[in-house]
């Protein structure tokens, strides 16, 4: 009587996305607030860049609504924003005594990628980080033109 033969069986488990841990894009509306909500929450919390923020803004619930109409306008070319971002970035690093600087904007880039990559991925999470380094780099730019030096 032969022996039973027994060979090894190796099993490699792949995650699989399902839809409760894959990603999607920025959508509508209310992924732009979730991203806006999340995103402010790490900048309060943050002991670099959360005093600019804190010291500066009076009304977050307001703030928090008029950044999701910015950002929505920028990503789904919809016209809810009305505002003058380089004229409130100007006068904050004024109420500063100019200290912000390039740091400063790169801790917000980062978590503003951070942020995005927590919630999202695809053509607009992308648009948001590229349009956010287009902004952040211009905005510095004219905070500095606007110093008394």
């Amino acid at each position: 009587m032969e022996k039973p033969r027994f060979s090894t069986l190796i099993i490699t488990f792949i995650p699989i996305k399902t839809k409760k841990n894959m990603k999607q894009d920025i959508k509508n509306r209310s992924d732009v607030q979730l991203l806006v909500s999340e995103f402010y929450k790490k900048v309060r919390e943050n002991k670099e860049i959360g005093s600019f923020f804190n010291n500066s803004i009076k009304n977050w619930e307001e703030h928090l609504e008029k950044l999701t109409d910015f950002w929505e306008s920028n990503l789904f070319f919809v016209s809810k924003y009305s505002g003058n971002p380089q004229k409130a970035h100007i006068a904050v690093d004024a109420q500063n005594n100019q200290q912000i600087n390039a740091e400063h904007f790169g801790i917000w880039m980062n978590l503003w990628f951070e942020t995005i990559d927590e919630y999202f991925e695809g053509e607009l999470a992308q648009r948001a980080k590229s349009n956010a380094r287009k902004m952040s780099s211009h905005l510095y730019l004219k905070i500095f033109q606007n110093r008394d030096n």
